[in-house]
């Protein structure tokens, strides 16, 4: 360990003899060789014989007057060579008594020991204490002093000053250290709360796609088992209807002969023009229903094996965006305004329709959160770190946090019974999945949702599944 070595002191005495008295005591002169000692260094090549008790000496500066002694004290530590201590005398007219000298010494060096030298004052030893208030530094010799009594305060002082100026850097040196781990632990804490909220993160994915796996399969077995019988049912509704037509021309044509006029009370009993009335409007209900359910039976079919013939492409984004608002533009027209912020992005390689159809889900799901009123749609798109993204943002009624975990997940629709089928975004989810991008939602009631689609500009065949990474 490093030891720190200070013997300087400062004497502030307006009396010169008092300057020659210190630098005897506390610089005294090596005594000279003896004629006898150098005669024998001579003849045998050797040294005197060195005192046993040998004293180190100090290194003396004086100053006359107090404000001296502060510019001494100034340019010591402008230096880098601070005094360990000084002896300042208690009168020392025409200037500063040692009382005023003290202060300005301490505020220019708080470190500096000092010894008032003095043989009577003016002020009270207690007045002197009270107004330094510093008596951890400050010690009292009277005149007329000792000589081993000077030396001794040297000493103790100076090796005080030592000791106080190596504890504070070990002191330093203990804080860095601290600080250093703190900063280690600190990072170690961060990298383990986001391997943390990574690896949560990996898990719901994982769940989703476990989800989407399991209603996949689901899904393409209900489609085929359902899909033909809804093929004969609305063929047969089709023949159904031709048949009811021609039966309602033969019997108009039959209510035109006499022979009906017998049968006109059980025609008003029952109510054969009701019928004719009422019959069609049930044929198109029927129909639309059929044609309803196998709007179901084909997005679960999309939902379960979404286009895996399409091969993969480069595209532009922003042609993409566009071409699907054309599309959806008779569903935007009346619900809101449609803004676009395009940034810069690259082409991406992609499955075009695909994509497509995720922007369609979140522009047609972004119409419908505007509800009665005329709200605002802002489509935004940018790239970063070999990514591009965009966001479809709108101004509409916002999902409530209860929600939001749950708007992956199939079937999962907060639309009325027959407005939605809750596959969309279950199905955007899968896409971008299937991408290794990511989809993410940010909403708030009453100000609205966005939602952001982060793709790579380029597929790798060796990214690793949910399932892989969290083996991992």
């Amino acid at each position: 360990m490093m030891t720190l070595q200070n013997r300087r002191i400062l004497l502030v005495d307006d009396m010169p003899t008092i300057h020659d008295d210190f630098r005897k005591i506390l610089c005294p002169q090596a005594p000279a060789k003896s004629a006898l000692e150098a005669t024998r260094a001579a003849l045998f090549g050797d040294d005197p014989p060195k005192a046993t008790t040998a004293t180190a000496a100090f290194e003396l500066d004086s100053a006359y007057q107090g404000q001296e002694g502060l510019a001494k004290v100034q340019a010591s530590l402008r230096e880098g060579r601070p005094y360990a201590m000084a002896f300042v005398d208690m009168r020392m007219p025409p200037g500063w008594d040692g009382v005023e000298t003290i202060e300005h010494l301490w505020r220019a060096d708080p470190r500096l020991q000092v010894v008032i030298c003095t043989a009577y004052s003016d002020t009270s030893w207690d007045e002197i204490f009270q107004r330094l208030d510093a008596r951890d530094r400050l010690l009292i010799l009277k005149k007329p002093f000792d000589n081993v009594e000077v030396r001794q305060l040297a000493q103790a002082l100076t090796t005080k000053w030592q000791m106080t100026q190596q504890a504070a850097l070990q002191i330093d040196s203990l804080e860095a250290a601290v600080d250093e781990r703190t900063h280690k632990l600190t990072q170690a804490n961060e990298a383990l709360q986001a391997e943390i909220a990574e690896r949560k993160h990996l898990e719901a994915q994982l769940v989703q796609q476990e989800k989407l796996a399991s209603i996949g399969q689901l899904a393409a077995g209900v489609a085929h088992e359902i899909n033909n019988p809804i093929g004969y049912i609305f063929s047969n509704v089709g023949t159904l209807e031709g048949y009811l037509e021609d039966l309602f021309r033969m019997l108009d044509a039959y209510e035109q002969t006499p022979a009906a006029l017998p049968l006109r009370p059980l025609r008003e009993e029952l109510q054969i023009g009701y019928l004719k009335d009422d019959v069609p409007s049930l044929m198109r209900e029927t129909k639309e229903g059929v044609r309803r359910v196998r709007q179901i039976v084909q997005d679960l079919k999309d939902f379960s094996h979404v286009d895996s013939l399409q091969e993969w492409q480069v595209v532009q984004l922003h042609q993409g965006i566009d071409s699907t608002l054309n599309v959806v533009g008779s569903e935007l027209r009346y619900k809101a305004d449609v803004v676009k912020e395009y940034g810069a992005v690259p082409e991406i390689e992609c499955l075009s329709s695909q994509i497509n159809q995720v922007v369609m889900n979140l522009v047609v799901n972004a119409a419908h959160a505007m509800g009665e009123r005329r709200g605002r749609i802002v489509i935004r798109t940018g790239s970063a770190d070999g990514e591009a993204w965009f966001e479809v943002a709108d101004d509409g009624s916002g999902i409530p946090k209860d929600v939001l975990p749950r708007i992956f997940d199939p079937f999962f629709t907060t639309k009325p019974i027959g407005k939605g089928t809750g596959l969309g975004l279950s199905l955007s989810y899968g896409i971008v999945q299937k991408h290794q991008g990511r989809i993410t939602v940010d909403s708030e009631i009453g100000r609205g949702t966005t939602f952001r689609v982060t793709l790579p500009l380029r597929r790798s065949a060796a990214a690793p599944t949910v399932a892989e990474a969290l083996a991992a």
